[in-house]
């Protein structure tokens, strides 16, 4: 089965439960951070493993990479990536360390990969509770992998293995502000699903034909 574009109907689905589930994570990050966060999805389209690395800056762009296990009926896999700067802004917001550095001391990189794969479990749990609500279809994520490194050599050898059974990734882009300002964060969730589970998510929001 090809799936190189959604039907607007597809977009507009897919748009409604990553909104939902953005207003949840947002919900739960801002009485993590102590502050009005807001998020929403402004676009939601499929791409081919190829165009991913673009999405991301390209192979030599260093990159904070969350990779989660879709557990469940509708197994998958989900990245959450950030650049180096917004992975930090997270850090410290949550550490209260106005000068804190992921390439600092390893017990401070100890804190930040505590804090990244928090917002991590909030994000991606926020996304495919909202996805599971609608579909009923059980979806869980797995403990999350972080590594911190150029992206080519985070994102490679998880999409080569998943290459072999699968051939596009559903794009959920992420927005996240705060405190009403303008100033945001542009997260890229990736949600690669294992191909039989295409069908089904799509079969249970009633949506059965494609362009």
């Amino acid at each position: 089965m090809e799936f190189l574009q959604l039907t607007t109907m597809q977009k507009d689905v897919l748009r409604e439960i990553g909104n939902i589930g953005a207003g949840n994570a947002a919900t739960s990050l801002s009485t993590l951070l102590n502050k009005k966060i807001e998020m929403k999805v402004p676009s939601v389209s499929i791409v081919g493993f190829d165009e991913i690395m673009e999405l991301t800056g390209g192979s030599e762009e260093t990159i904070v990479c969350l990779l989660f296990r879709i557990q469940g009926e509708a197994p998958g896999t989900v990245y959450l990536i950030f650049t180096i700067e917004e992975a930090e802004y997270f850090v410290k917001e949550l550490t209260n360390d106005p000068d804190f550095s992921l390439f600092h001391s390893e017990q401070e990189n100890e804190m930040a990969l505590s804090a990244l794969q928090e917002i991590g479990n909030i994000v991606t749990g926020s996304y495919l509770t909202a996805l599971s609500d609608f579909t009923k279809i059980n979806m869980q994520p797995s403990v999350p992998y972080l590594g911190i490194d150029m992206a080519g050599a985070v994102l490679t050898v998880g999409l080569l293995e998943l290459s072999q059974v699968s051939d596009y990734a559903i794009v959920i882009d992420t927005e996240i502000s705060h405190d009403g300002t303008e100033e945001g964060i542009q997260g890229n969730f990736f949600l690669l699903p294992d191909p039989e589970s295409f069908a089904k998510i799509f079969s249970a929001l009633g949506i059965n034909d494609y362009e």
